[in-house]
């Protein structure tokens, strides 16, 4: 018996509204071309086409977001539809950090304005329609505690409200004031847990940031999740360290317990 063989689309437009209908919103410049056939040339001009008709996003070259029309208006549907998608397709390790994570942990008073995500190699910004995501490089992210969290087209990895916490030291320019990173600390400590605190700052091996951490528990009135990580810290015997490493710490008070100069006063 002779099988017809399935069409390919007659055109991109019809593939993305192919993916779309099988509930598929990311297509890579690969894909496009073995299944439409088309030169590098007429596919560019026909992503374009669809970009200015706000139908697809490029947050990344090579990398196509199909956009619903609930999302239209701004132009792409948000980073954490397709975040997963565009790292695999890239091969490259991540996790969603420091306030995009604090907030789907519940310890942020307003959405960030970027899209956070800490990743293994240094990349510049990504755009699609109004969503602004954000990378930070971190060697070792394996190490990193992580959790899977589910999203509109799958899932995606998250650091866990511990790893976050250490994160909003390690990457205080990507947060803002010491007093910042304080307070969604002070939101996100009743979510965290004494033992897997000690466990991600062990794995990831960052002293100088544990100690900071620890002192800004203490601050935020959650000590007791800083218990176990206080005798690890204590087993390190660490030297003191600036509570702001971008600042001297002559003079400043000493934290004995966390070995923490205070060069900045910090109040939750």
């Amino acid at each position: 018996m002779h099988i017809d063989k399935p069409r390919p689309p007659a055109s991109l437009a019809d593939l993305v509204d192919s993916l779309q209908a099988g509930g598929r919103y990311v297509l890579t410049r690969a894909e496009a071309l073995a299944s439409l056939g088309v030169s590098d040339e007429a596919l560019k001009k026909s992503v374009q086409r669809l970009v200015a008709k706000r139908r697809l996003a490029v947050p990344r070259r090579g990398f196509f977001v199909i956009v619903p029309l609930e999302y239209r208006q701004s132009a792409a549907p948000p980073p954490d539809w397709y975040i997963d998608a565009l790292m695999k397709s890239c091969g490259r390790q991540y996790y969603v950090g420091l306030l995009s994570a604090a907030a789907l942990h519940g310890a942020a008073r307003e959405q960030p304005q970027e899209f956070q995500v800490v990743t293994d190699i240094q990349w510049r910004p990504a755009t699609a329609g109004r969503g602004r995501i954000r990378f930070f490089r971190k060697q070792g992210i394996e190490a990193t505690p992580t959790i899977d969290v589910k999203t509109e087209t799958g899932f995606m990895r998250v650091s866990t409200p511990e790893a976050t916490a250490l994160d909003l030291l390690r990457y205080l320019h990507g947060v803002g004031q010491l007093g910042q990173a304080a307070t969604i600390l002070a939101e996100l400590a009743p979510g965290m847990d004494a033992i897997r605190t000690a466990e991600a700052a062990r794995l990831e091996g960052d002293l100088p940031n544990a100690q900071r951490l620890g002192h800004l528990l203490d601050v935020v009135g959650a000590g007791d999740v800083g218990t176990i990580l206080a005798e690890w810290v204590a087993e390190q015997h660490p030297r003191f360290v600036a509570l702001r490493p971008d600042r001297p710490g002559v003079g400043a008070v000493k934290d004995g317990r966390w070995r923490v100069l205070v060069n900045e006063e910090v109040s939750c």
